[in-house]
């Protein structure tokens, strides 16, 4: 065979390759099914659903296939044609503070070849108590504080969502305060202190009070935190922030100590009144791993390696407090922006060889996948 033939062949050969890989990918299946199950809980008959013959299943090598390193939560029964679980589902683990939680996969068979991309929505269980950012909220009020007077107290945090993230509030029985709830127009709660009566600092130096957050789930989970009340003699302002959202961009490839955005809240108060400081109120876990606050300045800076694939947005509340204990807050919205740090991955997924000569036009011979995590999803050639 001369080198003209050869190259003929050789792309005749490419052009069928792709041809075939083009039409292996079936239709698609979903679930929706609850998290932290226990491992080999039922999902669903995934054969069953996509119309299989089960008693092929083993033959034809089906297989559960996730892209990159990504755990593998599910796997296939290959006598039942069920899809079980493998790995214990956290939602807040693999979703973080997200509304909604997919997890995408592939299903992989072989004989003749096919591929079924899954998708399981996982159900948010009431397994996370409300938390509140803090074992003891410190409050300094003074004695000359009137009737109605009004002082803020950090919300409780709950890794749940909707209906089984914090409902309500409650605070114990007391002879100087009432609780005023007010939800905000981010769907939080603006949780108040309310002076019923005056306080008297020659007859009561300190008082402790016990603020409950429950949550809605069934049954449902609670938790508690300690406010310790110490009567001064007056501060008559509250910290006020620029903003009451701060909302900005960081590329994910931003090297540490870099400046992320800086909150100010100024106070009308003079002194010790007037200086404000800074903290968390709320942050999750994972962005407290990746963000520094400067209590002084109000500054936030990067303090590990941020990732657009492990999760592009990060929201936080900064509390802005005076010398006497007045505060207020402000939300801090981080939308993370992907760059191209990720080189395309080239898998075969299933290959026949070698391929007779007198292959016939439509022959299967094999399947190759290429991911790029950049955009989150593999890419189907």
């Amino acid at each position: 065979m001369d080198f003209q033939s050869f190259w003929l062949n050789h792309q005749m050969f490419a052009f069928l390759f792709f041809v075939l890989m083009a039409h292996t990918a079936y239709g698609d299946v979903s679930y929706s099914f609850p998290e932290a199950m226990k491992r080999g809980s039922v999902i669903g008959n995934i054969a069953k659903d996509l119309g299989l013959d089960v008693n092929r299943l083993s033959s034809r090598k089906a297989r559960i296939d996730t892209e990159g390193n990504r755990k593998r939560y599910c796997d296939v029964n290959r006598n039942t044609g069920e899809l079980i679980v493998a790995e214990r589902i956290d939602r807040e683990e693999i979703c973080s503070e997200g509304l909604s939680c997919d997890l995408n996969f592939e299903l992989v068979l072989e004989h003749p070849l096919e591929i079924h991309r899954v998708t399981i929505q996982i159900q948010d269980i009431n397994d996370n108590t409300p938390t509140f950012p803090k074992d003891t909220i410190k409050l300094e009020i003074s004695e000359i504080s009137g009737k109605g007077a009004r002082f803020r107290v950090n919300e409780a945090h709950d890794a749940d969502i909707g209906q089984n993230g914090v409902q309500s509030y409650s605070i114990e029985k007391n002879y100087h305060f009432l609780l005023s709830e007010r939800t905000k127009a981010d769907g939080g709660k603006n949780i108040e202190l309310v002076l019923e009566r005056e306080l008297d600092r020659e007859q009561q130096k300190q008082l402790t009070l016990i603020l409950t957050a429950v949550d809605g789930g069934t049954p449902p989970r609670s938790g508690t935190v300690a406010i310790h009340v110490t009567v001064l003699d007056a501060n008559d302002n509250a910290p006020v922030f620029s903003q009451t959202v701060y909302k900005v961009s960081l590329p994910e490839n931003s090297p540490l100590d870099t400046v992320v955005v800086i909150v100010n809240a100024t106070d009308a108060d003079e002194g010790q009144n007037g200086e404000v400081t800074y903290e968390f109120s709320r942050i999750s876990k994972n962005a407290n791993v990746l963000f520094s606050l400067d209590p002084n300045n109000g500054e936030i800076k990067v303090k590990g390696p941020i990732d657009f694939e492990m999760a592009s947005r990060y929201e936080m509340l900064i509390e802005g407090k005076d010398g006497s204990g007045l505060s207020s807050d402000t939300k801090v919205i981080i939308e993370i922006t992907d760059v191209n740090d990720n080189a395309p991955i080239i898998v075969i997924k299933s290959l026949n060889s070698p391929v007779p000569e007198n292959a016939l036009p439509g022959t299967e011979v094999g399947i190759i996948n290429v991911q790029d995590r950049d955009s989150e999803k593999g890419f189907m050639v």
